[in-house]
């Protein structure tokens, strides 16, 4: 075939196809400005109605998927493609990678379920998945916890959402427990008066719901006070280890003994 004869055919197929093509052209450049131009309006819209920032980026992401989906469609249906068989050919093809990828649609859907219900947010502390941080990131397929030793774990969303998530800042306040054991020989009184003079110091103990402080158990070599201030989440970890000094300290100034565990051994001697 000489070259005028590839011209010719050249120019039969840009006169039979060439209007298509720069339709479907402009349709995917149109549509895909469109969709980025939504895409945006929708997250300012977000953004001043104070919806969360994961919320809001994860919603923007699935809204220009979907805008970009019907876009494509619809550029192939200048093609005079029949898009109905396109669709059904995309839907098996999805049913066959959605067979491959169980794992990780679990994650996605575990992602959404975050993302929506809300059970902790950025920022929070949380137990869960078997790791304990602070949530650096919530993504679409899994979330970043930050240890209190400054490790990064990424941990699968489908393991946050299969177990019990506790989430220690979701409350203003929290109850720090302790229990200090005295000897059975101390007064309980003096010990108990001790305890509330230490916390009646520190003013990030509240007043309001005010601690407690009782006997909670006689136990084989000491009498065990449980002490149980009230403390913004905030201040939990600071208040429990300056307590657990504060009192040691006040008991050794006092003479209230923190006895050891002790067993008395009776010998007998066989004649």
């Amino acid at each position: 075939m000489d070259f005028q004869a590839i011209m010719t055919k050249l120019q039969e197929f840009v006169a039979a196809h060439g209007p298509k093509v720069l339709a479907a052209l402009a349709t995917l450049i149109i549509g895909w400005i469109i969709a980025r131009i939504l895409t945006s309006v929708a997250r300012r819209f977000m953004t001043r109605a104070k919806v969360e920032a994961t919320l809001t980026g994860f919603a923007c992401n699935l809204i220009y998927m979907g805008l970009l989906t019907l876009v494509i469609i619809s550029a192939i249906g200048k093609l005079q493609v029949p898009t109905a068989s396109f669709v059904a050919v995309i839907g098996a093809a999805g049913l066959a990678i959605g067979f491959a990828l169980q794992g990780s649609l679990a994650n996605f859907a575990a992602g959404v379920m975050l993302i929506i219900f809300r059970p902790f947010k950025v920022g929070d502390f949380v137990d869960a998945g078997g790791v304990s941080g602070v949530v650096s990131e919530i993504q679409v397929f899994a979330t970043t916890i930050k240890t209190p030793d400054n490790k990064l774990i990424v941990v699968p969303n489908s393991s946050l959402t299969g177990g019990a998530i506790t989430n220690y800042s979701a409350q203003p306040t929290r109850r720090v427990d302790l229990v200090f054991g005295i000897g059975y020989g101390d007064d309980i009184d003096k010990a108990k008066r001790t305890i509330a003079d230490v916390f009646a110091r520190d003013s990030r103990v509240l007043k309001d719901p005010e601690p407690t402080i009782a006997v909670s158990e006689l136990g084989s070599s000491s009498v065990n006070i449980a002490a149980r201030p009230w403390v913004n989440t905030g201040d939990y970890w600071a208040v429990y280890f300056d307590t657990l000094e504060a009192v040691k300290k006040a008991f050794d100034a006092g003479g209230i003994t923190i006895p050891f565990p002790q067993q008395d051994v009776h010998m007998h001697q066989v004649a």
